[in-house]
């Protein structure tokens, strides 16, 4: 049998074994406790793997740490803002730590939705219409009048989600007019600004991407299919809310271009390592890009695991060989 880029990649990518990596996991987001059972997923798999790793929360004492004991590479399984809006990544280069996973600029844009959907737009990227509403704003031009117009503009039925966070917190499908101001209230706890967005009724698709050596190659897409129809925080986390399927069910050509798509998606974001790309593909087969997650859950309901197992591969061995890669980007 053939053996496809990424499994040659395990094969030949350099060897973890002798590295000290860092996990780091918790961070202050709403997203902590599932931050913290990624961290520990991680660590698991690098030790099994056969590489030293030990982890730590991202507090006061880190700095320090990181100056008496510097790692050879760093994994940053915090999600939330501390993972994922680049000002880690920024503290990390000044320490001459070196992590898996994207830079912090290319963090930044991929962090703030509405700039991430831009960009996609501007590369031909497929993504549902949008707006983002400041609280402020919201406010100031008066809430009924505002949404009237997204709902003209827009059409029903409507997401709306924080234009900066993960997890599905603070998101919800608007069917009818009446409920999307209780919808953006909520939204509201979690981002001072809220992404509405069109809805696009079909399969939810999650397509990770891994780099281990020989360029971006989208692993098998994973179906989300949440037992209540929306895939929120609860969906994600709890037990027997959810059921995936990976590799997806879809026809070769669709999945072929569900593939590309979140391959352009990460190459346009200007993204390495891993991404995630979450996706809609609608009735006619057509894919359509959500949003794109740089630290991608590692729990055990979390999807870049199964799209890595339904690759044939080892959680590990893809982690020591992303850790490998990290270490010799050390300046």
């Amino acid at each position: 049998m053939a053996v496809t880029p990424v499994e040659r990649s395990l094969v030949t990518g350099s060897a973890a074994a002798d590295l000290h990596v860092l996990v780091l996991a918790g961070g202050l987001s709403y997203e902590r406790d599932v931050s913290l059972r990624s961290g520990r997923r991680v660590l698991d798999a690098l030790r099994s793997a056969g590489v030293e790793a030990e982890l730590r929360d991202a507090d006061v004492a880190l700095l320090p740490a990181l100056a008496a004991d510097p790692p050879d590479a760093v994994v940053i399984a915090l999600h939330g803002a501390t993972g994922e809006d680049g000002s880690l990544r920024g503290v990390l280069d000044l320490c001459d730590a070196p992590y898996v996973g994207c830079d912090a600029r290319a963090a930044r844009l991929a962090w703030d939705k509405p700039s991430a959907k831009a960009v996609l737009r501007e590369n031909g990227i497929p993504t549902p219409d949008w707006v983002a509403l400041p609280h402020d704003r919201f406010s100031e031009l008066g809430a009924v009048a505002v949404l009237d117009r997204i709902v003209d503009r827009l059409g029903l039925p409507l997401m709306v989600k924080p234009t900066q966070g993960g997890s599905g917190l603070g998101a919800a499908v608007v069917k009818d007019a009446a409920a999307l101001p209780a919808a953006m209230v909520g939204c509201f706890a979690y981002d001072s600004t809220a992404l509405v967005e069109r809805y696009v009724a079909g399969m939810d698709v999650a397509v990770s991407v891994l780099d281990l050596g020989d360029g971006p190659q989208a692993l098998p897409p994973v179906e989300i299919v949440p037992r209540n129809g929306v895939y929120d925080y609860a969906a994600r986390y709890t037990a027997g809310r959810t059921t995936w399927h990976a590799p997806a069910r879809l026809d070769p050509a669709v999945a072929g271009a569900v593939a590309q798509v979140a391959l352009a998606a990460h190459t346009a974001l200007g993204l390495r390592d891993l991404s995630r790309v979450d996706l809609i593909v609608d009735g006619d087969g057509q894919p359509h890009v959500l949003e794109v997650n740089v630290s991608p859950g590692m729990t055990e309901t979390s999807l870049l695991p199964l799209a890595v197992q339904a690759a044939g591969l080892d959680l590990g061995q893809v982690l020591g060989t992303l850790v490998g890669r990290a270490a010799t980007r050390r300046s």
